[in-house]
């Protein structure tokens, strides 16, 4: 079959497969503990009038250089001693957003107010985990868990509300809050 106008592909100008790139963003920690930040080998500098970056803002350089977490990002710390950590930050997943939901007669208004648990000793803009305590169970005598999780547990039970996992990603803090 011979088709008018159509050619046979050159390989020549076959295209070329593109190379997976990851922006890197390489942070220098000096002596005073002020830092210096590349992206990509381009200075990555705080925002105008913002003093210089400090350890506490690598969550805000991080989430600055991937568009808030849209794209992943490999991380390089070079510290003052000469030592250097090398990390690779994935991408948040992202979410549809939920259909507007109609509106709440009076009665369910009242269950789906929010509630505010607070806790300290997190790291200035570290990813907090917010994580509904279903249960309790203990550890075998290796130290593995096994948990089964009951639906019906995650309503309020006679001592009150749900309890809550408040549990920071990198300062590793862990409080737990009754849900009023």
């Amino acid at each position: 079959m011979h088709l008018v106008g159509m050619r046979k592909p050159d390989p020549a100008h076959a295209a070329k497969p593109v190379p997976v790139s990851i922006p890197t963003i390489v942070l220098d920690v000096h002596e005073d503990g002020t830092l210096t930040a590349t992206l990509d080998g381009e200075p990555l500098n705080p925002p105008d009038g913002a003093p210089p970056w400090q350890r506490s803002s690598f969550p805000h350089i991080i989430d600055h250089a991937s568009h808030d977490r849209a794209v992943p990002v490999r991380v390089e710390v070079r510290e003052a001693d000469g030592t250097v950590f090398t990390d690779l930050i994935a991408a948040r997943p992202r979410h549809t957003p939920e259909p507007t939901p109609a509106p709440a007669t009076k009665k369910h208004a009242a269950r789906q107010a929010f509630h505010t648990l607070t806790g300290e000793g997190f790291v200035p803009g570290e990813d907090v985990a917010v994580a509904v305590i279903t249960g309790h169970t203990d550890a075998t005598g290796t130290g593995a868990v096994r948990a089964l999780i009951d639906p019906a547990r995650l309503i309020p039970d006679a001592s009150g509300g749900p309890e809550v996992l408040l549990f920071g990603r990198i300062s590793g803090t862990a409080i737990i809050r009754r849900v009023p």
